[in-house]
């Protein structure tokens, strides 16, 4: 391959790009690899576009070497799948839906599991068919409230999506195992620092969930780490441990008033100024904080839930949304509506609404809480004795320095990342719907149980891009760069020619090559366009050409070599190899 930047589609841009908001965007539009189209939507452009194809080889490579077989399904699919699983009202405002012509409905696939278990019910028949690896590289639409971060949270995106289906339970730990292991594989070939994480599966279903995340300041995902041991879990998927030894048995419930206490900070005060319950030691960890929310059901239906966590902690909707899953929740805030609903001074004891409450409320605990009148707080509610939660629930924000659930003797840190894979046991949900079943070896029917496995293609460019970069602009990977060498004529006097043929020259051995051979271009533009597109190698024909030398630039190491031109094309072949 030879591209030529005089006839290249491409312009950068000196200037920052005013919406953008993340490291990868920004640069990705300046060096001239992406476009907006749409909110959420980008347009590949040829660097681009190069890019975006050699991480999808890679990905391709691993999956074949994994035992995958690739399939393609339409992006456009009927709503009669996704009303059997009941996706189609899980997913709510998530997914795009149209009607055609004649009325009937369909949605533009965020994902495509039904599709997967019905062409396997529709193509085996025996267990000699199985065990069985499917993938694709599909473009996904999710309808995001609000895009963000170019290509990190969009719309419209590329997947690789795959399945697995077996007919045991070891078959399908051993299918998670090997495709784990192809993930990794993909991630260290495409320069992607990444860790391995517990998570959760949210409207998939499924279990054995692990996210593959890659370090990144600007990583919506936050997740944890242990001092002293392996243990990893995006914090949606962390569990609190509840407490190892439990109080004395408190006294009897008693009722205070505590004027102008709605917050817990205002709370503590009073207590301590007072000698609530003849303590002065009262902390927010002391206090039981009762946050109402509404819970969105798919199909529309509305609930309360009152969600108990200690008043050093904040409900954290995403970990709270993670549990709900399919269902969504909001803050309620129509107090006027629910006057049983004292805001400021809720109580656990009496509440009218399901009330679930934080694993450290544990049946003993005693708090100082809200009475359920106005201006009134309670010493000595008791988990168990005044009050029993209708469940537990993960919902309060994890915090660097908690207790590692796993080993219990370290503390957890706590890291942002992007969401680059997830992998996870789907089990027989699927399967369950469409009643995929094959006749086993012992003549008997055998309903598989499927794995599914994600990488966000397009948004490990912008991963790659967010790890591998400079203030002077992008420094890709040898494996993903859209070309392996960069030329640069930097000036008259023959230069130009010379970058030609040596560039030439490189293309007939295989290597991929982008000279830039732009007249009346300074060499100063060249250059800082050079370091903004970010290939690995550079080659200056410059000023030495006369003496028969060339320079050779490392953008990765800032390392910089004069060479007898014709020995360049030696070295750099031999370095692509």
């Amino acid at each position: 391959m030879l591209l030529r930047m005089s006839t290249l589609l491409l312009k950068t841009l000196r200037e920052e790009p005013a919406d953008a908001e993340v490291p990868s965007h920004r640069l990705l539009l300046r060096a001239g690899f992406i476009r907006r189209a749409a909110p959420g939507g980008y347009t590949w452009l040829p660097l681009g576009k190069l890019v975006l194809d050699r991480v999808t080889d890679v990905v391709r490579e691993e999956m074949a070497a994994a035992g995958g077989q690739e399939v393609s399904f339409p992006a456009l699919l009927p709503r009669e799948p996704y009303e059997t699983t009941g996706r189609w009202t899980e997913y709510g405002d998530d997914i795009f839906t149209l009607q055609d012509r004649r009325g009937a409905d369909h949605l533009l696939a965020p994902t495509h599991e039904e599709m997967f278990a019905l062409l396997v019910q529709d193509l085996t028949s025996s267990y000699r068919d199985f065990p069985l690896l499917l993938f694709q590289v599909q473009t996904k639409f999710r309808d995001e409230a609000r895009p963000r971060g170019g290509l990190l949270r969009g719309r419209e995106f590329l997947m690789k999506d795959a399945y697995s289906f077996d007919l045991s339970e070891a078959g399908l730990t051993e299918a998670y195992g090997r495709m784990r292991l192809a993930y990794q594989r993909i991630f260290e070939r495409l320069g992607l620092t990444h860790t391995i994480v517990s998570a959760v599966s949210g409207a998939m279903g499924g279990s054995a969930s692990e996210e593959f995340l890659a370090a990144a300041e600007v990583g919506e995902d936050t997740f944890v780490g242990c001092t002293a041991c392996d243990y990893a879990a995006n914090t949606e998927a962390v569990v609190t441990p509840a407490p190892a030894g439990l109080p004395a048995a408190a006294p009897d419930l008693e009722v205070h008033d505590t004027p102008d206490t709605p917050t817990i900070a205002s709370l503590v005060e009073f207590a301590n100024a007072r000698a609530l319950g003849g303590r002065t030691d009262w902390t927010a960890a002391d206090t039981l904080k009762n946050v109402v929310v509404t819970v969105h059901h798919p199909g529309g239906k509305d609930e309360l839930l009152a969600i108990g966590v200690p008043g050093d902690r904040e409900v954290d909707l995403k970990r709270l949304n993670a549990v709900l899953a399919p269902a969504t929740a909001t803050l309620f805030d129509d107090f006027e509506s629910r006057p049983d609903l004292v805001k400021g001074y809720i109580g656990p004891q009496g509440i009218k609404i399901r009330y679930r409450a934080d694993p450290r409320v544990a049946p003993g605990t005693a708090w100082l809480t809200g009475a359920n009148e106005p201006g009134r707080h309670a010493t000595n509610v008791v988990a168990g004795r005044d009050f029993t939660p209708d469940d537990t629930i993960e919902a309060a924000d994890v915090r660097a320095g908690d207790p590692c659930p796993s080993c219990g003797s370290g503390a957890l840190t706590i890291r942002r990342g992007i969401e680059i894979g997830h992998i996870f046991q789907l089990g027989r949900r699927y399967t369950d719907a469409f009643a995929v079943d094959v006749l086993g070896a012992d003549g008997k029917p055998v309903r598989p149980t499927m794995g599914c496995y994600g990488i966000g293609v397009s948004r490990a460019v912008a991963a790659i891009a967010e790890q591998h970069h400079d203030e002077r602009g992008l420094i890709w990977p040898a494996s993903v760069a859209p070309a392996d060498v960069h030329i640069v004529a930097a000036g008259r006097d023959g230069q130009v020619e010379a970058a030609l043929q040596l560039g030439a020259t490189l293309a007939r051995a295989g290597v991929r090559v982008l000279v830039d051979d732009r007249p009346n271009v300074s060499a100063g533009v060249k250059f800082t366009d050079a370091e903004l597109i970010g290939i690995p190698r550079s080659v200056v024909v410059g000023r030495r050409l006369a003496e028969g030398y060339a320079e050779l630039r490392d953008r990765r190491d800032g390392t910089r070599q004069e060479l007898p031109l014709v020995d360049i094309a030696g070295v750099i072949t031999t370095e692509v190899g």
